[in-house]
């Protein structure tokens, strides 16, 4: 319903009703009964109407502001007479002609005449009867014009009873809009039961809808009463849906705004309470924030950024989600250990102690670590090297950050870099996402409490990178001395000091490792132990460990080193002591298991004990084969794990010298195949094998344990020698073992990871190494202990390996090649 219409009607009418004019209805009787009856002159003068349409019978207030409409009412005033009222199609428009009116309109007469406070002039009309405007035979001093009277169009017989539906309806909606409207005054209520008349009844809540001035004219226009019924019904069919969903949503925003309400009102009365008891744990907070802050030894830069941010949570309404993220990056600032540091311990003595009761070996470690203090000790300042400890699984490089912490007197973290591929884990969120938190780094310096521990990155080789971006790239910045005392993390949004942090990274290989990232370390192997370091390692340290871990009595159980050595060489077969801590835990369990049900056995574990403790033994000292078959040679390789023998076995049958390879080799091992077939037919004659021999037979290689992949150029002296063995039935060297790679020429060249290869060939038992000349120098950097029983032989051709490797004897039922 038209809410301003009903409401200026009201003020208008009380407005005549307080003068001495009688009391004007909405309708007369005599009007109800006789408006299709009311004259219409010929001629009527011309009222333009803004924004409104007047329908018959229908009382409205309007405002006069034209000169030619003052002057018009005036005379009707005068005269008692009628005029027309049209409603303008363009309200712009200030002298509209007959072509910016529209065609119907209704005749109406001047009810009253009010003077407003505002010197405006308003009139109450009442519509009388529509008429049809023919033609404007004036324009002065206001519109006259030709005019038709129109009249309604009652329903016929046969669709009375649609029409009194259709009333029906009109007055049930009607009534729930202005039941459902809060601005609509209860009068209009009053109205619409109250009329009678179905016509006037269309015609009032035309009037009175808010419907566009097209479509009331639309309605005016309608001579069919039960046609203009159902246009009118279909608005306020919408008219209602809008009010009730308007109902709907402002009773929703209300119940939202009373619960704030609420909750602040609540809030307001705890705070005053608070402050009456002197308590508030906001305002609490705020002090102990300051205090702490007053204590800590930021810069200048710091101490500012706090004290902006300290005010900005204090303007912040507690119960506010900001209130939170803000409290938490004020915590995080002041947690953190700006320029305190812990006091290095410079006992070079103690230091040494430290590091050689918790390891045994690893004497490179410690004496990188020894020069380090010295240096500190006499300049009194320095940067923390950044280490790189990489070498096999299991040979103390992560435990080692520990005694390394303890010997200088600082705090130990630790962070495991396994699987990390957000660059994020490193350099923090920024504080304005949610959940969001300082990276990892920053966060170990925090749980730290001091500047300056000892912080291991372990398994830095095993990052991965995705779309969340390269924590290798972000970790350039933490691990360059040049950068790192300015280290940005995104959460702390200022710079923090880590130039004081001894930084020590762990990995097994370096091959996954981006070379920026290794251009900043100081790289140290760890290789793996020999039979009497595993020994030592397992009496002085891992059994210790395991009984007390297990509730065994100190002394109650004594195994000695045979028996050590025994489950070393029958359980293990690995170059760190992992495995070897796994089958210690495995006896002490049968051990316990012994004590806990009071059964006897004996106090001194013999071999035989351990063999009935762990079952069947699961390698074999002697892993070596015999040298009875021709063309099976021992190599040796280098894997992440550590040093393996790897046997290369070649065969030949009959056939047009087809070269087959399997035991799944990569490109580089397969091509080293091919080039020791080859060397071997161009120099075929030195090595006494018939030319016709390549052609007549197919040669197979196989390299064992197929399915893990092999590959790598170390293999090529094994598989040239394999290859002159099967061709010239020659028994190979016992307990020889080689590892080089070849060139067409006949040259061998040197490979790495000789140490650990060395300590394979030993597990295995070997006694002899063939090796490049070039790898000389890598022996002599090996303590003799690890070289003990083992005769190296050093090369530089391929002859020279084939000369020392191959016997004259041939073997038992030999080919005939």
């Amino acid at each position: 319903m038209d809410n301003k219409r009903l409401n200026l009607d009201k003020v208008l009418m009380s407005d005549v009703f307080e003068s001495d004019a009688d009391f004007i209805p909405i309708v007369a009787d005599e009007d109800e009964q006789n408006v299709s009856e009311f004259e219409v002159p010929d001629i009527l003068p011309i009222l333009p109407l803004r924004n409104t349409v007047l329908f018959p019978g229908v009382i409205i207030p309007i405002s006069l502001g034209r000169e030619k409409s003052l002057q018009l009412i005036k005379d009707i005033q005068k005269s008692k007479g009628v005029f027309g009222a049209v409603a303008q199609i363009d309200v712009k428009v200030e002298e509209p002609q007959k072509e910016d009116l529209y065609e119907v309109g209704t005749v109406a007469k001047v009810i009253k005449v009010l003077e407003m406070p505002d010197n405006s002039t308003s009139v109450i009309i009442q519509g009388k009867r529509r008429f049809h405007l023919d033609e404007i035979i004036t324009d002065e001093p206001y519109h006259q014009a030709k005019v038709t009277a129109l009249d309604d169009t009652q329903p016929e017989e046969d669709k009375k009873g649609e029409f009194e539906a259709i009333i029906s309806s009109v007055k049930d909606l009607s009534l729930r809009v202005i039941k459902g409207s809060s601005n609509v005054p209860p009068e209009a209520s009053f109205a619409v039961k109250n009329i009678e008349n179905t016509g006037f009844l269309i015609n009032f809540v035309s009037s009175n809808t808010e419907l566009k001035v097209k479509e009331k004219q639309r309605l005016l226009e309608c001579e069919d009463l039960l046609e203009r019924g159902m246009f009118l019904l279909e608005h306020l069919a919408r008219e209602v849906q809008m009010v009730e969903l308007k109902n709907d949503i402002q009773s929703k925003v209300k119940l939202d705004i009373d619960q704030q309400q609420r909750e602040y009102m609540l809030q307001q009365q705890i705070k005053t309470i608070q402050d009456e008891l002197g308590n508030s744990p906001i305002e609490q907070e705020v002090r102990d924030l300051k205090e702490r802050a007053e204590k800590k030894k930021w810069s200048k830069e710091v101490g500012e950024l706090f004290k902006k941010e300290l005010d900005k949570l204090q303007r912040l309404n507690p119960a506010a989600g900001e209130y939170s993220v803000q409290h938490n990056y004020l915590q995080t600032l002041i947690d953190l250990p700006w320029n305190e540091y812990t006091k290095d311990i410079y006992d070079l003595k103690r230091a040494e102690r430290i590091l050689n009761r918790d390891h045994y070996g690893l004497d490179k470690v410690k004496e990188r670590i020894l020069e380090h203090l010295a240096v500190l000790k006499l300049k009194g300042e320095l940067k923390s090297p950044i280490i790189c400890l990489h070498g096999p699984p299991g040979v103390g490089k992560t435990s080692l950050g520990k005694s390394v912490a303890e010997a200088l007197g600082r705090k130990y973290v630790r962070m495991s870099l396994g699987g990390l591929h957000d660059e994020a884990e490193i350099r923090g969120h920024r504080k304005t996402y949610i959940g969001a938190m300082p990276g990892r780094i920053i966060q170990s310096i925090k749980k730290a409490g001091a500047s300056n521990p000892v912080f291991i990155l372990d398994e830095i080789d095993k990052i991965s990178n995705s779309f969340h971006g390269d924590p290798a790239s972000a970790l350039l910045e933490v691990l360059d001395p040049e950068q790192n005392g300015t280290f940005h993390d995104n959460f702390l949004e200022v710079d923090f000091d880590l130039s004081n942090v001894m930084f020590v990274a762990t990995a097994n290989t370096l091959g996954n490792i981006a070379q920026p990232l290794l251009d900043r370390m100081e790289l140290i192997e760890v290789s793996g132990y020999i039979l009497d370091e595993k020994v030592e390692i397992a009496k002085r340290h891992l059994l210790s460990y395991q009984m007390e871990n297990h509730g065994i009595p100190k002394g109650s159980v004594s195994i000695n080193r045979n028996v050590l050595g025994y489950i070393v060489e029958h359980y293990t077969r690995e170059s760190g002591v992992r495995e070897l801590n796994k089958v210690l835990a495995k006896l002490c369990r049968k051990m316990a298991l012994k004590l806990a049900m009071d059964e006897e056995f004996k106090k001194n574990i013999t071999i035989k004990d351990a063999v009935a403790f762990l079952g069947v033994e699961r390698f074999s000292k002697d892993k070596w084969q015999d040298n009875e078959t021709p063309g099976v040679v021992t190599g040796l390789a280098w894997t992440a794990v550590g040093g393996e023998i790897l046997f290369v076995e070649s065969s030949l049958s009959k056939g047009n010298g087809k070269l087959t390879l399997t035991g799944n080799l990569g490109d580089v091992m397969k091509e080293s195949a091919v080039l020791a077939l080859e060397y071997l037919r161009a120099n075929a004659e030195s090595f006494g094998i018939s030319d016709d021999s390549f052609d007549e037979w197919n040669v197979h290689v196989h390299v064992p344990e197929g399915a893990i992949p092999k590959d790598g150029p170390s293999a090529g002296v094994t598989m040239v020698t394999s290859l002159a063995s099967a061709f010239t039935q020659r028994k190979v060297r016992e307990r020889l073992a080689m590892t080089g790679e070849i060139t067409l020429r006949g040259k061998v060249l040197p490979v790495g990871g000789i140490k650990e290869k060395i300590l394979a060939a030993k597990r295995a038992g070997i006694n002899t190494i063939i090796l490049s000349a070039e790898n000389r120098k890598d022996i002599a950097e090996i303590k003799d202990i690890y070289l003990e029983g083992l005769e190296f032989h050093f090369v530089k051709q391929i002859s020279e390996v084939l000369k020392l490797a191959l016997l004259d004897e041939k073997v038992k039922n030999a080919l005939n090649i």
